[in-house]
């Protein structure tokens, strides 16, 4: 029989559609993702439930694969993810046709729903969904922080961090199966260790994913700005496989948002983090995330927010209107203040401003040398990206084809020669 698992949402869901598949597999199935929905007698839909966008797009997956089932084009239905945690009796009432609902945290239920028995000697090993040479390797579940705007920790519940030696092994299986470049991802890698270990491990246990024989690259998301481990960056001056590369989402700059936020650091320690980051590791490409139209957010506080874009020059950035989210602290003590409009205005502006920095970044690039590993052929293109993107949110270097002959999942000397706001083009050299 054959089971196609579908993903909605973020990387976090994809290691957990990637180790159901794994234990599927395991039983004797036949496994598929994101495939056509007439190829496979069974979907499993892993839902996403963060903002109200992306569970609308988990809503209408839903509903696709009800009416693929009333057609018999497939036989069996199943849902599970962070929608489910969060309205699992309301889809039950209003979604009958779906076999059977599973919510975010009890992966191990639908496996043995559907295979009868949880295999846990495969618990750290998964089939990659994504290109042979990348994988997300996910360290913790939940978060502890209290961000007014923030659902994950009612849907996902507390921190809690995976034993350092599965990670280890994890990511040895992954490096077996030929993975390059490991993708560290939880919801704050900062606070990884706390609950376990009663300190802050992210150190140690990058020094041990370097010394994994095969894996080149190691790469850091979503490390919380607030007891921020400044020894990650020292590592970086002397361990060449860590990129110089990291996702701090700073949300904010005016301590006022900040506090409503309730992010725990104010904005002149913001930016005395990014000075000191930078100091440190002198061309270390840095993301960020921002959200506009938080409650409370006048004029004044966003024209800081804009000065603070312009004048920092992040090399990666990315913006959210912010919505009222249930079960958050913000929905339930907050007035959404700012008019749907003046948030899209603001979120343009912000962007824009962006641009114009990429652009100018980008074309200080032309003439210099990287690394480069290729991800996929796409048309008359190679593309590739630098150690300083990571892959589906970053820039992408494009090689032509009749340059030279590349493999993907290899690295290349790549000298670029042009520039645009959000990709460079390169030859092989």
């Amino acid at each position: 029989m054959r089971i196609n698992i579908i993903t909605m949402g973020c990387s976090k869901n994809l290691v957990d559609s990637e180790r159901l598949m794994r234990q599927l597999d395991a039983a004797g199935f036949e496994m598929m993702h994101n495939a056509r929905l007439d190829k496979a007698q069974v979907v499993v839909v892993n839902t996403c439930g963060f903002i109200h966008d992306a569970r609308q797009e988990s809503v209408d997956m839903i509903l696709q694969c009800v009416e693929a089932k009333n057609k018999k084009i497939i036989e069996h239905l199943f849902v599970m993810g962070c929608l489910t945690e969060l309205y699992k009796k309301e889809l039950e009432r209003e979604v009958p046709e779906v076999d059977r609902y599973f919510g975010a945290r009890n992966m191990e239920d639908i496996i043995r729903s559907l295979t009868g028995r949880y295999r846990y000697d495969l618990r750290n090993e998964r089939i990659i969904s994504t290109p042979a040479h990348y994988a997300y390797l996910k360290i913790a579940e939940g978060c502890n922080r209290t961000c007014a705007f923030c659902s994950i920790p009612h849907i996902r519940g507390q921190h809690i961090s995976v034993p350092l030696e599965d990670v280890i092994n994890e990511a040895a299986f992954l490096a077996g199966k030929g993975v390059r470049e490991l993708l560290v991802i939880s919801q704050d890698v900062s606070y990884y260790g706390l609950d376990l270990y009663r300190k802050q491990l992210l150190p140690e246990l990058i020094t041990r994913l370097c010394e994994i024989e095969g894996i080149d690259w190691v790469r850091m998301h979503y490390v919380y700005p607030n007891r921020f481990p400044m020894k990650i960056v020292e590592m970086m001056q002397r361990e060449r496989k860590i990129c110089r590369y990291l996702d701090v989402p700073v949300q904010h700059i005016s301590n006022k948002v900040l506090k409503n936020m309730r992010r725990n650091v104010t904005g002149s320690e913001t930016v005395q983090l990014i000075e000191k980051i930078r100091e440190k590791v002198p061309g270390i490409a840095l993301r960020t995330t921002l959200i506009v139209g938080h409650p409370g957010e006048t004029d004044k506080d966003f024209a800081q927010l804009a000065d603070f874009v312009k004048q920092t020059r992040f090399d990666r950035l990315g913006v959210f209107t912010y919505s009222h989210e249930e079960n958050t602290y913000a929905a339930q003590h907050y007035r959404d203040s700012v008019p749907k409009k003046v948030k899209m205005e603001r979120a343009d502006h912000i962007m824009e401003i962006q641009r114009r920095i990429s652009e100018e970044l980008n074309r200080q690039k032309i003439g210099k040398t990287f690394a480069v590993i290729i991800d996929r052929i796409e048309g008359e293109h190679y593309i590739g990206r630098t150690e300083y993107d990571s892959p589906e949110v970053d820039m992408e270097v494009l090689i032509p084809r009749d340059n030279a002959i590349l493999e993907t999942g290899k690295f290349y000397p790549v000298t670029i020669y042009d520039a645009t706001e959000f990709d460079l083009y390169g030859q092989k050299i």
